[in-house]
């Protein structure tokens, strides 16, 4: 077990399997974001539609809303190692064929609308396995809030790094180059697999039942924790009408700001910033303590900031406010996965990640597709405005709830230890 004494920022980083996972994912993230970038510029590039965009960006994950929960089933029954193996190398080689689709300039929107599909089922798969297995690479729980938060820095730093890398790329060379940096950069990750020495979970008498019944199960232990219900039913409304913005950016970037590839990579890198900010913020924190009221206050500042990025068209302006709004979203979604992580039960991790996995990416599709549809009737800045409203009557509702959710989390946060009872027990506030 990991000394509790190292730098507070960094201390999960003491745990070997963690520190690989870490360096892994921070290579091939870095290519993940590249792809991102390219993949947006090419489909605008190809057709000029943002009804396509939006098309493109419900193709890729949607299967998650439908897979996502079944996948949970089998995170919490199999090695959760052997299925990221799985799916990393499933994803080199999707992103692989779309380099050599590009190469040879036989691509077209409806391969790249299909290979959207085979990656959105192979990421309903690993975003599960993904989120469930940092438990087990940090053995001690008290760094499992900082290896959360160290997980979300290295996603958005790696935000940062990669729509800037991926906007000159395509500036200098096209999408090809792009997609084949991305495939090459799943081997880091699929290495620091390899090298793990992870100890075998033990199974219970669940893993003898039927798949449905494990399923309803899962379901029903979600809608009986009021905390877990309600930071669920957040995450849903945020990722459906708060995410579609990035969907929409080439053509923001292309129409509002008279941009090309570059414009679009910075502004998606300066919403890397913020969210990258954020997350270090997260990770600083020695306490789970006061995060039910850091998701309400995240949610407020990335609605208030898709209202106002929808209202300026200066470049630089944009980038300031993106910032701010991408340190909204990055506190709502990884407090919310801290609190989720500390108070589930082990033998429902999975199936509850997979659950905030659907709530998560499985809702965006959906929330792409409409957004597609009225930004092509109305306009992209109308259609990222009503968005950011969204988010701002979602972060009401969530401080209505506030008070339920504190309580229910702070009754297990007694019973694991987490929190103590002082001499005299004033029922202070946890969340």
């Amino acid at each position: 077990m990991a000394s509790p004494t190292g730098p507070r920022i960094t201390r999960a980083l003491q745990h070997r399997n963690f520190r690989l996972f870490f360096g892994g994912q921070s290579v091939s993230l870095v290519g993940t974001w590249i792809t991102r970038v390219a993949m947006s510029w090419l489909v605008y590039r190809l057709t000029g539609s943002v009804l396509l965009l939006g098309l493109a960006g419900f193709s890729g994950q949607i299967p998650m809303l439908f897979i996502t929960p079944f996948a949970g089933v089998l995170v919490d029954r199999m090695d959760r190692r052997k299925i990221l193996l799985l799916t990393q190398g499933a994803s080199l080689a999707q992103s692989a064929l779309l380099a050599v689709l590009t190469f040879t300039n036989v691509i077209t929107v409806t391969q790249i609308i299909w290979l959207q599909v085979v990656q959105g089922v192979v990421n309903s798969f690993d975003t599960p396995a993904r989120q469930a297995f940092v438990s087990e690479m940090v053995e001690d729980r008290r760094d499992l809030p900082n290896a959360i938060a160290l997980n979300s820095s290295m996603v958005n730093g790696s935000r940062i790094i990669g729509p800037s890398i991926g906007g000159l790329l395509i500036a200098a060379f096209g999408e090809g180059w792009c997609f084949a940096i991305d495939a090459i950069s799943y081997l880091a990750v699929i290495a620091s697999l390899v090298a793990m020495r992870v100890d075998r979970r033990p199974r219970d008498g669940a893993a003898q039942m039927h798949l449905l019944d494990e399923l309803h199960h899962g379901w029903k232990y979600v809608l009986q924790s009021v905390p877990i219900r309600s930071a669920l039913v957040l995450v849903a409304i945020v990722s459906a009408a708060g995410t579609p913005y990035t969907v929409l950016m080439p053509a923001i970037a292309a129409d509002v700001m008279h941009g090309g590839a570059n414009t679009l990579g910075l502004l998606m890198t300066a919403t890397g910033v913020g969210a990258f900010t954020a997350a270090l913020y997260l990770a600083q924190r020695e306490t789970v303590v006061g995060l039910g009221r850091i998701i309400m206050y995240g949610t407020l500042v990335f609605g208030a900031g898709l209202v106002a990025f929808s209202m300026t068209t200066s470049l630089w302006m944009a980038c300031a406010v993106l910032a701010i709004s991408g340190w909204g979203f990055m506190v709502h979604l990884a407090a919310t996965n801290t609190i989720l992580q500390t108070i589930v039960e082990e033998r429902l991790r999975g199936r509850v990640m997979s659950f905030y996995t659907m709530a998560f990416f499985g809702t965006v599709p959906i929330g792409s597709l409409l957004g597609g549809i009225v930004a092509d009737r109305f306009g992209a800045p109308i259609t990222v405005r009503l968005s950011g409203l969204v988010c701002l009557a979602g972060g009401a509702w969530f401080s209505h709830q506030l008070p339920a959710v504190r309580a229910g989390v702070r009754s297990i946060y007694l019973e694991r230890g987490i929190i103590t009872v002082p001499a005299v027990d004033t029922g202070a506030k946890t969340l």
